[in-house]
Order: structure tokens, then C-alpha cells, then sequence
């Protein structure tokens, strides 16, 4: 598929900021529920395992739009990607508001990751077509920021209507469905990158994935630290509820969506300061900060401390900013030109894995050892994957010029 070249001038500003705040949007949906978990479990009465269920659901969701539909946009175009994307969101969030039992979270959270899976893939290869400047990386970093701006948004927006509203399992919901229809118009007025669309008929699903044998070495730092980075991100977007409410007796909406709303605005604003550094580097920096972490994490936890847990989700997302970029970025630099996709979308498979599958293991751990074992037992196994990282990245660091003769030989 070939893309349209676009003029350089404000009306390209205006599409790529358009580009940049369907991502966004699509991003709230998938952090808006998480203030509200303690009022779900307390109106459904449902356990500790199965809320962890219903949040690992999400990935699901994502899962299954990475692997089958993660061409769809490359070969139907971005605009007629994104509305459909749009259209789940808008299912998933009725599916929430209308929520009268727990099997409705399960479907409700599976859309919602099916929605923002497709959306991400589809509004990033937009901004990076839209994105006329020369800064390198530049347009992925636009990207990172307005997803993470959109998870920030998402926690803050749910906690402060839940904390003020007579319905707040319900006007969160409707709220965001006025955000997501007005987006879908808005994306109506942006440029199509895709020259030329396929018919429906000539759409292929079959996914890919793969990383060559060349750089499988290479591969393992990336995908640990980005695993890593995102099990924390995961970990906060999930639990933190239950750790004020059960550790702090802190069980407002408010407060949670606003501990929620830090780690992701400062990861955010991370993202698009740190340009300027290295991607090796900046991954380096960011497996340096996982640990202390995850363990100031853990003690907030022992001692009780808002305050302590305020400056444990302000280091955990500098290291989910910088990781987050220096691991893709890393990707980017290793993968053969002609197997990009499906190194890319590997590496994405490790994020969504990290996502959930500890914070499964946690709600698991905790009804046989308590929530305090299950969360020491987190932060080890953070502090083993960033020793991991860390050394399979100095002994396999990607050199500029094999990476050049890689992407020419191949």
C-alpha cells in the first residue's frame, strides 16, 4: 500500500492533532473503569481474583485486534479503520453503563480492548504519516504521549464524576460515549494517508508475527523491559483501588483515579522531554527505576503512606515513560525493514502479556497468601526481569551499522 503525500502548513497541524486525539480518546476508555472497581465489587460482590479477571479481559480484546486485524488499516485505509474502532468503543461503554451483573464487565472490558487494539495500531500509522517535521522518532513519542494523556484522563474523568454524581456507575459512561461521537465526527474532516484502499473482499486477517533468528538476542531486552514496564502500568491501572481502600481505608474514587491519573500524565510528559536521549539509554534508565519502584510501592503499602505511594507512582512512571519508549525504539532499530510489522507486533504481544498475566498471578497469590505476600512477590519478580533486561542489553546491544547492513541484506 502506498500513502498520500500531504502538504506541509496549519491544515496538516490540524489533521495530525486530530490523529493524535482519537488515540487519546480511545485510551480513556480503557482507564476509566478504574476508580470504579470497588464500586463494581461491592454492588455485584464479586472476589479480588475475579476483578483481576475482568481487568486481564481487556487484553484479550487487544489481542485478538493485534493479531487479526492489525493490517486492517494498511489495507482498508485510516479513517475507515478508526470509525469502526470508535463504534466498539461506544459498545463497550454502553455495555458498562447497562451493566447488571458481573458477566457484563467481562464483556464490557473485552470490547473496550478490541476497540483501543484497533484504534492504536490504526491512529499511530496515522500520525506517522501526518507528522511532517524532521526530529527523529518524533511521531512515535507524539503517539506514547497521547495514549498515556488518554489513560491519564480516563482514571481522573471516572473518579471525579463517581465521587460528584447520583449515578456513578452510570454518567462516567454516558460521558465518554459524548467524547467518542464527537471524535467520530472529527475524524470525518481528516485526511486519508492510504492511496489506495482494497475492497472488503481482497482484505486479508491472516496475522503475523515473528522475529528472525538474527536478532533474537537483540530482541530479548526490548521485550522484558517492555513486559516489565507494562506489568507496573498494569498493576497500578487494576490494584490501586484495593490498596487504598484495604491498606489506607481510602476507598473514594477520587483519590484512586488521581493516583491513576499521576503515573500516567507524568509517564506521558516523560515521554516528550526525554527525546534527546538514547534509546539504549533511556531503556537502561528506565530498568534502573523499575526496582526502587515497585519496592517504595510495596512499603507505601506495609507503612500506609498516600504520600509515599504518591512518590512510588511518580518513579514507576518515569520508568514506564522512559521504558516504554527506549524498548520501542530499540524494536524499531533492530527490525528488518521488510519484517518490521511482525517484530513490532511481537513486541507488543510481550507489553500485553506483562499487562496481564502478573496481575492475574496476584489475584491468584492473594487468596491463598494475602494481598501483601502477593504484592512482595511482584516487586522480586520486577527486580528479577530488570536484572534480566538489563544484562542481556549490554551483552546484545544493537550496533548502528549491523542494523544497517540487517535492514539491507534482508
Amino acid at each position: 500500500m502506498t500513502s498520500i503525500g500531504l502538504q506541509h502548513g496549519r491544515s496538516n497541524v490540524v489533521a495530525l492533532a486530530l490523529a493524535a486525539t482519537a488515540l487519546g480518546v480511545a485510551f480513556v476508555g480503557a482507564i476509566l473503569p478504574t476508580p470504579l472497581y470497588p464500586l463494581y465489587k461491592q454492588e455485584f460482590g464479586f472476589s479480588g481474583i475475579t476483578l483481576t479477571l475482568i481487568y486481564a479481559v481487556y487484553v484479550l480484546g487487544n489481542l485478538v485486534a493485534l493479531l487479526f486485524f492489525g493490517r486492517l488499516s494498511d489495507q482498508i485505509g485510516r479513517r475507515a479503520t478508526s470509525l469502526p474502532a470508535i463504534g466498539f468503543g461506544v459498545a463497550s461503554a454502553v455495555a458498562f453503563a447497562c451493566a447488571t451483573s458481573t458477566p457484563w464487565l467481562f464483556v464490557a472490558r473485552a470490547l473496550s480492548g478490541f476497540s483501543t487494539g484497533l484504534a492504536s495500531g490504526t491512529a499511530t500509522a496515522w500520525i506517522a504519516e501526518l507528522y511532517t517535521g524532521s526530529r527523529r522518532g518524533a511521531a512515535a513519542r507524539i503517539a506514547a504521549a497521547a495514549n498515556f494523556f488518554g489513560c491519564a484522563a480516563g482514571p481522573i474523568i471516572g473518579g471525579l464524576v463517581a465521587e460528584f454524581a447520583s449515578a456513578p456507575l452510570r454518567l462516567p459512561f454516558l460521558v465518554y460515549i459524548a467524547g467518542l461521537c464527537a471524535t467520530a465526527v472529527a475524524i470525518l474532516f481528516a485526511p486519508e494517508t492510504l492511496a489506495k484502499p482494497v475492497r472488503l473482499a481482497e482484505v486479508s486477517l491472516n496475522p503475523r508475527l515473528g522475529v528472525p533468528q538474527n536478532i533474537r538476542l537483540q530482541f530479548v531486552s526490548p521485550a522484558v523491559t517492555g513486559f516489565s514496564t507494562f506489568a507496573v502500568i498494569g498493576f497500578y491501572s487494576a490494584l490501586i483501588p484495593n490498596v487504598l481502600a484495604d491498606s489506607m481505608h481510602l476507598a473514594a474514587p477520587l483519590v484512586a483515579g488521581g493516583v491513576v491519573c499521576e503515573l500516567f500524565g507524568i509517564a506521558a510528559i516523560t515521554i516528550l522531554s526525554t527525546g534527546r536521549f538514547g534509546s539504549q539509554a533511556t531503556m537502561f534508565g528506565a530498568l534502573a527505576l523499575l526496582v526502587p519502584g515497585v519496592w517504595i510501592l510495596v512499603s507505601a503499602e506495609i507503612l500506609k503512606s498516600l504520600p509515599m505511594l504518591l512518590v512510588a507512582a511518580a518513579v514507576g512512571a518515569i520508568a514506564g515513560g522512559l521504558g516504554y519508549r527506549g524498548s520501542l525504539e530499540v524494536i524499531n532499530r533492530i527490525a528488518p525493514v521488510d519484517r518490521r510489522a511482525e517484530v513490532v507486533s511481537s513486541y507488543l504481544i510481550a507489553l500485553f502479556a506483562g499487562n496481564s498475566l502478573p496481575i492475574i498471578g496476584i489475584g491468584l497469590l492473594s487468596a491463598y497468601a494475602g494481598s501483601l505476600a502477593a504484592h512482595v512477590s511482584f516487586a522480586l519478580l520486577i527486580t528479577a526481569l530488570a536484572g534480566v533486561a538489563a544484562l542481556t542489553g549490554i551483552k546484545y546491544a544493537p550496533g548502528a551499522a549491523e542494523n544497517t547492513r540487517n535492514a539491507v541484506a534482508r
